[in-house]
């Protein structure tokens, strides 16, 4: 694992949208262009369209508007979403964004048209907070654009312990956001038989959680697929052992107990 790559992306002197871009590049070992670059044209048009309004509440809601209509960002959930979709550049050109990476690019536009953004939890959610003064702030579905009311809100964070009419909602750390975006895009490039891709994907997510025996379990699954089986089996039984009761692990023991370990294993 790229250490400088690990500590860039991790770093707070980095935005966002900056670390999703580095783990971009170094997953699809490409350059690309960066997002000021990409998104200048979006966020001179939305800054056009709300500098005529006064009022913080109205202009929010209007850019909402300008980018969901006008730029057309309105989509629908998805079961899984596309590798392409978690590229920045190649997204947002299709308007097919990840949830995660859109709610990024999101604060992005925003925050340079004037606003203070963030990415939120709400369960079980990323959302986009857009703050519009000290009173009125909206929280909004990144996919849809769809803003939540109080009542939602309210409901949502039931699920919370607290008092919810007390409970301020954090922004999301970076590192969360990072481990999100790398655990969906990791799903897209399995489903998609991007074994390599995927396989760095774990490498960064087990360099940020040492010894997670899920991603153990994926890594020793993406070692198999790429005929590096010998390597795999102790990545297979680090899962095995460190969740026992997991049914993938009992379905897993069985296949491991069957392979004769003299002709398969170095040691």
């Amino acid at each position: 694992m790229n250490e400088l790559l690990l500590s860039e992306v991790t770093s707070d002197e980095k935005s966002l949208l900056q670390s999703l871009v580095l783990i971009e590049e170094f997953i699809f070992n490409q350059s690309i262009e960066q997002p000021n670059d990409v998104f200048k044209s979006i966020i001179e048009q939305c800054s056009e369209a709300i500098e005529h309004l006064d009022e913080p509440l109205e202009k929010a809601e209007h850019l909402i508007n300008e980018l969901y209509v006008g730029h057309l960002l309105l989509d629908v959930q998805r079961r899984s979403w596309p590798v392409s979709s978690f590229q920045c550049q190649k997204s947002f050109e299709h308007r097919v964004i990840a949830p995660v990476l859109k709610a990024v690019v999101l604060c992005h536009i925003i925050e340079a048209c004037g606003f203070e953004c963030d990415v939120v939890f709400v369960p079980e959610q990323l959302m986009v907070r857009i703050e519009c003064d000290e009173t009125y702030s909206i929280i909004f579905d990144p996919v849809s654009g769809e803003s939540l009311s109080w009542y939602e809100l309210d409901n949502r964070l039931d699920e919370l312990e607290g008092d919810p009419s007390e409970y301020h909602l954090p922004s999301v750390e970076t590192k969360t956001v990072v481990l999100e975006y790398l655990s969906t895009l990791k799903n897209a490039l399995i489903k998609e038989l991007m074994f390599d891709k995927a396989l760095k994907c774990v490498d960064i997510l087990l360099a940020l959680r040492p010894n997670d025996p899920f991603e153990r379990r994926d890594r020793g699954f993406l070692l198999h697929q790429l005929d590096c089986f010998k390597v795999a089996y102790d990545d297979y039984r680090y899962f095995v052992e460190n969740c026992p009761k997991d049914p993938a692990a009992q379905l897993l023991k069985m296949q491991l107990d069957q392979i004769s370990l003299t002709e398969t294993v170095l040691h």
